[in-house]
């Protein structure tokens, strides 16, 4: 009990806030959203992806962020706090960013070479075939780079709530909104002309923002559901300990359900921002063909070669986008490693800085070993969905599309079954007001959300 009173809090509603959206706020909205978006009918992706974060994702997050208020521990051990029996949970939790630490940190490493490249208007190498197949093999550059960017992430962390987390998420988020807004005020006012025809940045907006209803069956619509849900799942930091551990930090006289919603906000607002960064630029240079990349290829190939076509303005662009990206990963990566030190923490009663200090040794190994898997110590395997893997890859797969599944499935039944939803609403309501979509939330933790979350699990095994 004393290690709860002394348990350091955000000073208000707006670091939470901020901080919490500087998880959400990571690759996956920049590099995944836009390509989900663009295959999945445009309008009709955004709009079953809206209604689930007001459903799915409001449900999760509000599960996750009212244990950690209420319980005031980290993953590790805030399951168990709440039913003993459940501890086990925690334990999971906890795995979950210790994994995908060292390989979010080895991508936060190429966007730092991006950038860098960029700043010193060296972008135009960026562009080049091969360059970032070229980069990633190599063997020092790689693991140079990652380093530079725990080291950021470390000294962030080992800062604390206050000075480190809460005081540069104040600073790194507007900074990024800044950076979102004016790329996709940028992006719709592109035009170009190839082969005598003429592409606009408002043509590919509307690729993005119109439903397109061609050649819709139910099945189509089944996997624009579970794509939007896949994406709102990741991208919202629910089930990897993240959002409990925020949530322990919160104040007791904080309105939790305006944080939440405000969250949401945030969140989805820089998901569909993002989509209008990248697929009008993408589709002005590019063409439909060129909308088909996501991930790595879509950021580190696909669009350099946009920002290339733009000429000098590209490089001003590039620059801009890639010091977007890098703030993203940083927060991304701070609330990650920031779950695991917590945990160490309440677990084992070590300092911050001794915690830290594990942690970071361990990430630096691990994440060593990914930048090898892609030279020295190269492989691959093929996964049970289907797709082609090395180190990187089978770690976020196992991580991203079987542990966290499992992780939220257990807190659903946690929160809907063994504590009951009183709990969570209880401890929203505490401080006088009243939660908004209670009975939404209820019918969602104990039916809904474990059904789609099977669902979202088999179909990451490779069932269907």
């Amino acid at each position: 009990m004393g290690n709860n009173e002394k348990r350091n809090t955000f000073k208000g509603s707006l670091g939470f806030v901020l901080a919490a959206a500087g998880s959400a706020v990571g690759l996956g909205n920049i590099w995944r959203f836009p390509y989900l978006a663009t295959k999945d009918g445009g309008g009709m992706f955004l709009a079953v992806y809206l209604i689930l974060a007001l459903t799915f994702g409001f449900t999760l997050l509000m599960a996750e962020t009212a244990v950690g208020r209420k319980t005031k521990q980290s993953p590790l051990t805030a399951y168990g706090a709440l039913n003993k029996k459940w501890r086990h949970l925690g334990i999971l939790a906890c795995i979950i960013p210790a994994m995908i630490l060292p390989y979010y940190c080895a991508i936060g490493g190429w966007v730092l070479k991006y950038l860098l490249g960029y700043v010193t208007l060296n972008g135009g190498a960026a562009a080049q075939d091969g360059y970032f197949n070229t980069f990633i093999s190599g063997t020092a550059e790689p693991i140079v780079m990652t380093l530079i960017f725990l080291a950021a992430v470390i000294f962030v962390v080992i800062r604390g709530v206050n000075k480190g987390i809460e005081s540069f998420s104040k600073i790194l988020m507007p900074i990024l909104l800044v950076l979102v807004i004016v790329i996709a005020v940028f992006s719709i006012t592109l035009d170009h002309t190839d082969n005598g025809v003429t592409r606009t940045g408002m043509e590919g907006l509307a690729i993005y923002l119109i439903p397109d209803f061609s050649g819709f069956t139910l099945e189509k619509f089944m996997t624009v559901l579970i794509d939007a849900m896949g994406q709102l799942f990741f991208s919202l930091s629910v089930a990897m300990g993240i959002m409990i551990t925020y949530g322990s930090y919160v104040r007791d006289d904080a309105n939790l359900n305006s944080s939440v919603n405000q969250i949401e906000i945030f969140d989805t607002a820089v998901a569909f921002l993002a989509g209008v960064m990248v697929i009008p630029a993408v589709y002005v240079f590019s063409g439909k063909e060129g909308m088909s990349a996501s991930g790595p290829g879509l950021m580190f190939v696909s669009l350099p070669k946009v920002f290339d076509k733009m000429g000098t303005v590209g490089e001003i662009i590039g620059a801009l986008f890639f010091a977007m990206v890098f703030f993203a990963a940083l927060t991304s990566a701070i609330s990650i490693m920031e779950a695991v030190v917590s945990s160490l923490m309440d677990k084992f009663g070590f300092g911050r800085t001794k915690s830290a200090v594990i942690v970071s040794a361990v990430t630096a190994v691990l994440a060593v070993i990914v930048c090898l898997g892609y030279n020295a110590l190269y492989f691959e395997v093929t996964l049970p969905n289907g797709s082609t893997a090395q180190i990187l890859d089978i770690m976020d797969y196992l991580s991203n599309n079987i542990l966290m599944p499992i992780v939220a499935i257990g807190t659903c039944i946690l929160i809907g079954w063994a504590v009951k939803p009183e709990t969570v609403i209880d401890e929203v309501e505490k401080t006088g007001t009243k939660m908004g979509r209670k009975g939404l939330f209820t019918v969602m933790i104990k039916f809904l959300a474990p059904v789609m979350l099977i669902v979202l699990l088999l179909r990451s095994l490779g069932v269907f």
